[in-house]
């Protein structure tokens, strides 16, 4: 294809880009404009408005919560790519999502939970395939995929922003469920404009990439009605009382089956996928990786629990007679992931011109020290809390912008490292079980923000202070490690394949 022939209708990019770029942002302000409120909705008074639940279970059902969102990308990229089609399944993903929020907006206990549910069962099918339609929009050779996924990701965040500004305000002024009706009115937005620009997608991610045979879909789509069915007996038994289980317990058994599954299914990877000493050795790197990224997890998702309810209780959101919305104080991250990410690009960019190439090892670990430098501001800023006084918003702003930095060195740079350091047969399984990392994270973040009761707001300082120097050392800890498997992420018959010392000179360096 020559260059007058390329698509460029969307700055340089695509035409079809634009439909992905709003319909994700869409999708993203109405999934943050939520998540900001979930635990904050949960642990309110009935008198309030609220559901009256303890910190404790709020916090691992939204512990629970964002771990089956990313879970369910899973069986949603699966059913993309053999019975569906991107396309359509990022359609019929927005539709349930859109339908989860209009439930969490009828003001009644009993339909909260089947609200999250199919939230959680929309946002498995629409964001791991949105996500891949973007590649689609490229050939293997087009030197422009790098900026389309740059553009894309500005769109997550902008949704981000503006579902946290939105639903904070409409929380505060005027009520929980027309907040989570705005949340509804973002996805509808989404939808339709997803609806009515869909044709510049051309025939990018139309039809399934695998087709099965008739046999294999009816066999299939047979699998999926009985897993709801059985969702839906259970669901139901839980709202009428015949079922009680405790989200704690449900919590900790749903970590250990997610880490369960991940260290089995890399094991059998590892250990039964014919792999070479060289795949091995690239492998035991990126595992690394992987417990850099579960542990980031784990503290990074106390934004929406643990940090949510410290900016809620214990910070002075006051200015003049303008209470400023917890909320408001999430969109922190996005705001500097905005500002912050073409420094790192272009950080990294000139690292790499002047031949230092900081291990994918060494980048995780550092991001995991990083982010866990936020829980030592959180330590002091508690401190202050439980003496008595209300704390200035700044703290958790700069334990946000620790976050973020941490993110921006950990989260870009191991997906990277999936892609290129597994084994190509096995590339996208190996995503897949990556993706399992966020899941763990996210439910272990859920049950830690358990601890923090607000009643016992004395006890903060040494939880947070706990969590950083633990995971401080899991990052030093990785560190060492890494002094010997950078040399495993070499890639053989490439030019990092042999070891030259002003490349290891310049790996010291940046260490020490």
């Amino acid at each position: 294809m020559t260059n007058k022939n390329l698509d460029t209708a969307f700055f340089g990019n695509p035409a079809g880009l634009q439909t992905l770029f709003f319909t994700e942002m869409w999708e993203r302000m109405s999934y943050y404009g939520m998540r900001a409120m979930l635990v904050l909705f949960m642990t309110a008074t009935v008198q309030e408005g609220g559901l009256g639940i303890t910190v404790a279970s709020a916090t691992a059902i939204y512990g629970l919560y964002t771990g089956a969102v990313y879970f369910m990308g899973l069986p949603g990229g699966w059913m993309a790519d053999r019975l569906l089609g991107g396309q359509r399944a990022v359609w019929y993903g927005g539709i349930i999502i859109m339908c989860g929020h209009i439930v969490l907006a009828i003001p009644d206990e009993s339909t909260f939970f089947i609200g999250l549910i199919l939230v959680v069962l929309g946002t498995g099918l629409l964001k791991p395939n949105i996500g891949a339609l973007v590649g689609s929009l490229y050939s293997s050779d087009d030197q422009r995929r790098d900026s389309g996924y740059t553009i894309y990701y500005l769109g997550i965040n902008l949704g981000s922003i503006i579902g946290n500004f939105v639903c904070g305000y409409l929380r505060i002024n005027v009520g929980w469920h027309w907040a989570f009706g705005a949340a509804a009115v973002g996805m509808a937005i989404g939808l339709i404009q997803y609806r009515r620009t869909l044709y510049k997608m051309g025939g990018a991610g139309a039809e399934p990439t695998i087709k099965l045979s008739p046999k294999a879909t009816k066999t299939a789509w047979t699998a999926i009605v009985a897993v709801l069915f059985v969702v839906g007996v259970v669901t139901t038994l839980m709202l009428t009382g015949s079922l009680v289980l405790s989200p704690q317990a449900i919590a900790q058994h749903v970590a250990t089956i997610f880490a369960a599954v991940f260290l089995l299914y890399y094991a059998g990877i590892f250990f039964l996928g014919g792999l070479d000493g060289n795949e091995k050795r690239r492998l035991g790197a990126l595992f690394l990786v992987c417990l850099a990224s579960i542990f980031f997890w784990c503290g990074f998702e106390q934004a929406g629990s643990s940090l949510n309810l410290f900016g809620q209780d214990y910070t002075d959101r006051i200015v003049g007679t303008f209470e400023i919305p917890p909320e408001w104080l999430q969109s922190a991250n996005s705001i500097f992931i905005v500002i912050l990410s073409p420094f790192f690009a272009y950080f990294w960019m000139m690292l790499g011109k002047k031949m230092i190439t900081p291990s994918y090892g060494f980048k995780s670990a550092v991001g995991l020290i990083i982010m866990a430098t936020g829980f030592l501001v959180m330590f002091f800023a508690a401190q202050l809390a439980a003496s008595g006084l209300k704390v200035a918003p700044y703290w958790l702003v700069a334990t946000y912008f620790l976050h973020t930095v941490g993110e921006l060195c950990l989260s870009p740079v191991a997906l990277s490292a999936v892609s290129k350091l597994s084994p190509k047969r096995y590339s996208g399984q190996m995503m897949g079980v990556f993706v399992l990392t966020y899941s763990i994270g996210s439910v272990v973040a859920g049950i830690l923000a358990g601890n923090f009761d607000p009643n016992n707001v004395e006890e903060m300082p040494g939880l947070y202070l706990e969590i950083a120097l633990f995971t401080m050392f899991i990052g030093g800890a990785i560190l060492v490690f890494v002094a010997k498997t950078r040399f495993w992420e070499r890639l053989p018959g490439t030019r990092d394949e042999e070891p030259k010392e002003h490349l290891h000179e310049g790996a010291v360096k940046v260490t020490n």
